[in-house]
């Protein structure tokens, strides 16, 4: 077998990881605006790709909501497209 579980490479270290939040339920925010650039900045990778669920912690009706206030602002250029 290529990969095992047991031994000293096959274990995960970590401890405990704090829970991830959706900021947007922290803050109060129901609406996500396209508008607010600098927020939005936050959920873009370098390579201008919308960070994963998994990886911000957003809810999943802020997340939907994310993508489109990013495709949005993209449309209207307050965001590139691709990486700059």
């Amino acid at each position: 077998m290529a990969y095992s579980s047991g031994g000293p490479g096959g274990k995960r270290r970590g401890g405990k990881r704090r829970p991830k939040v959706c900021f947007y339920c922290v803050d109060k925010i129901n609406d996500v605006d396209y508008k607010d650039v600098d927020r939005l900045r936050k959920y873009v990778s370098e390579r201008g790709k919308i960070v994963p669920r998994r990886v911000t912690g957003n809810c999943a009706n802020h997340q939907r909501q994310l993508t489109v206030a990013l495709k949005r602002a993209r449309y209207m250029a307050l965001i590139p497209y691709s990486a700059e």
